[in-house]
């Protein structure tokens, strides 16, 4: 039990800041396309408060760590405004893209990280502690999964809205009223993948990509490591 609550403690702050940073990346990307509503509002700010939903921040991404579940969770959507965009259409594909973008490169930023540290430590004769290594994993898994498991494309996430961009507009009108039970979507798909692992809908979509991204951010780990020690 002991261990268990040692990584909650460990995954739930990385899953805020890969949160909050994936949020903020929404409203900035707005602001540089016309739209201020986010500003205004006080949202465009790296301070969790603003940003934690404490169901989908805090409660079910500690539950999921505590059952051993796949560990993710969601924030207080950043409000945009779509008809305030210089394009409405492409502006919401460019701010939909902003936010796996950013986990994107915070798995990058930390796999940069973990190969400084540990080709440090290796020059000092010493080995990162444990706690160190998961929390920088997990720091990169949490943010490449997060990525693509908004990428897709289900109502209201960020795919969603990419996939609205592309659609001819005579569908975009069908496709943008899914928005609605997007997340009734959502909740059946988990259900699902709980009540039936066989299944495996979410692994065999998400975690191939998730999985062979991760596999190269810990490469490029390994090579900056070596290249210090």
């Amino acid at each position: 039990m002991t261990e268990t609550l040692i990584l909650a403690a460990i995954l739930v702050p990385c899953l805020i800041v890969a949160i909050v940073f994936h949020e903020v990346a929404h409203g900035w990307m707005a602001l540089k396309l016309g739209d201020t509503t986010a500003r205004d509002l006080g949202r465009l700010t790296l301070n969790p408060i603003r940003h934690v939903d404490p169901v989908g921040t805090l409660l079910v991404p500690g539950a999921l760590a505590l059952f051993g579940g796949p560990i993710f969770g969601w924030a207080k959507p950043v409000p945009v405004n779509a008809n305030r965009l210089d394009n409405p259409r492409y502006g919401m594909m460019a701010v939909a893209a902003a936010g796996p973008g950013t986990n994107i490169l915070l798995a990058l930023i930390g796999a940069i990280f973990i190969g400084i540290s540990s080709g440090l430590a290796a020059q000092a004769g010493a080995i990162l502690p444990t706690w160190v290594m998961t929390a920088g994993g997990a720091f990169i898994l949490i943010n490449v999964f997060l990525a693509f498991f908004n990428l897709l494309p289900i109502p209201p996430f960020d795919g969603s809205h990419i996939v609205g961009g592309l659609l001819p507009r005579s569908f975009a009108p069908y496709w943008y009223k899914l928005q609605g039970i997007g997340m009734i979507l959502l909740v059946v798909l988990i259900g699902i993948t709980w009540v039936f692992p066989n299944v495996a809908i979410i692994q065999n979509t998400v975690l191939p990509p998730v999985m062979w991204l991760q596999a190269r951010f810990f490469a490029i780990a390994a090579t900056i490591g070596g290249a210090i020690a």
